[in-house]
């Protein structure tokens, strides 16, 4: 109550103003949601959104000082506050009595334009075709190109500024001319504004950047490599740039996936050197990194479109990513690196002669992508199946044991069991998650179950 009385007595205290203040706006709040807001009391004629480093304020202005007043004071004494798409709107007088729009980067001209290119698939635009259409009004010097919230961008230096004023005013609103697209890249429109950087810094040149002023800067890998660029294959089919990091997205997840699952459902291809967990838009998203891109390529055609558990449940969508070496700063259940060995862990277990016996954790080996032959016979790359199967295909007998991470211990020397008193609870039988389904898993393991899991894989 002394928030409700302390917000109404600063509305009072402020001079009466044509000009009105609001916070605790929903994100990006719009004009025409202001508008609508302060309609029954009078014509808004000027507003400013998105103010504050929140971006949750605005300032609203009405033809004159009587509708401003009449606003405030009916939500002074309405029991129903002012509201923003369901959220509450605290309003005062603002001190200024007018709303002036000062001059930002975007209206000043310069040599630089910021580039917004919109379409389904913008991002599938190369900094060639972008150098291509500009470099039509004049001499380009640098093109840097990258995301952000807005969409895919690109910056654009010119040697002045009339020159990217006539390019500007030419190209703001049109499309990229078709013919300079693949036929599998769909229109693509460009929204221009100036920019406010004057000298853009390129470091090297690689398919998001590129100096045409400096010939021997040097040349980044991905460029050479033709990373990012629209590649369409003998079906007409769009191809992506392989990669050895593959980007995969998980959906219909009825049960939990943790690190420790991906790392048994990939390395069934290879050794895995890392693995990165996130959370993006509401679902679960990984990068798992090989150490060549062959394995990455023989991962991704098989496991594409399948299902982690049985019933259809996290299902598997893959795509290559343009990272090539994941930095994990710290090992934990959403990241880890196994390129970098464990130290042993002794802990002594009481056998069941009653002498103790000594449980030493291997260290975790270090993987050497060129102990990996990849496998150049098509007819040895695992195909996906429709069920996965229980059953190894013939040909993975003649893979060498060496491409799985699982490590194989030979029954003598296979630590005792648990005494019964100390048995973990088992899940109830009524909660136990269908079986893991993924294929050639017969060779992870020499039992035909998961021991950490539990989960049943003869189903």
């Amino acid at each position: 109550m002394a928030s409700v009385s302390s917000q109404q007595q600063f509305r009072y205290t402020q001079p009466p103003s044509k000009v009105l203040h609001l916070r605790n706006l929903p994100w990006e709040c719009t004009e025409e949601e202001l508008i609508e807001l302060g309609k029954p009391f009078g014509k808004v004629v000027n507003t400013k959104c998105n103010v504050g480093s929140n971006r949750n304020q605005a300032f609203i202005e009405f033809t004159d000082l009587n509708q401003a007043i009449a606003m405030i004071s009916y939500y002074a004494s309405s029991s129903e506050p002012a509201q923003v798409r369901g959220k509450t709107v605290y309003l005062q007088y603002s001190n200024r009595q007018e709303i002036v729009h000062n001059k930002t980067a975007a209206d000043v001209a310069g040599n630089v334009l910021l580039v917004t290119i919109e379409g389904e698939d913008a991002r599938l635009v190369s900094i060639d075709v972008l150098h291509l259409v500009f470099s039509a009004f004049g001499f380009v010097h640098k093109i840097t190109t990258f995301e952000k919230t807005a969409g895919f961008q690109a910056l654009v230096q010119f040697s002045d500024a009339e020159t990217a004023t006539s390019a500007k005013d030419a190209l703001d609103g049109r499309s990229i001319p078709r013919y300079l697209l693949s036929e599998q890249v769909g229109p693509c429109t460009l929204k221009i504004t100036y920019s406010g950087h004057t000298d853009l810094t390129v470091k090297f040149q690689s398919h998001r950047s590129r100096d045409y002023t400096n010939p021997y800067l040097p040349v980044a890998q991905s460029a050479i490599e033709g990373g990012g660029q629209v590649m369409v294959g003998l079906d007409g089919k769009r191809l992506e740039a392989e990669s050895n990091v593959l980007l995969a997205s998980i959906e219909n997840m009825q049960y939990a996936v943790t690190l420790d699952v991906l790392h048994t459902v990939f390395s069934t291809f290879g050794p895995i050197q890392k693995i990165a967990m996130f959370d993006k838009n509401g679902a679960l998203q990984a990068l798992i990194q090989y150490p060549d891109t062959q394995t990455a390529v023989v991962a991704k055609e098989a496991l594409e479109g399948h299902c982690i558990y049985d019933g259809g449940f996290c299902k598997l969508h893959l795509s290559y990513s343009r990272h090539t070496d994941l930095s994990i700063k710290v090992n934990n259940d959403r990241s880890r690196d196994y390129t970098i060995p464990i130290t042993p862990v002794v802990n002594l277990q009481p056998s069941i002669l009653g002498q103790p016996v000594s449980m030493t954790g291997a260290p975790a080996q270090q993987y050497n992508g060129s102990q990996y032959t990849p496998v150049s016979d098509p007819a040895m790359i695992p195909q996906p199946q429709a069920g996965w199967g229980t059953a190894p295909p013939a040909v993975a007998q003649s893979m060498p044991m060496q491409m799985y991470n699982n490590t194989y211990m030979p029954p003598g020397n296979m630590p005792p069991q648990m005494p019964p008193g100390n048995m973990p609870p088992q899940m109830p039988p009524g909660n136990m998650p269908p079986g893991m389904q993924f294929p050639n898993h017969s060779m992870l393991q020499p039992t035909s179950t998961l021991p950490a899991y539990g989960f049943d894989r003869t189903q």
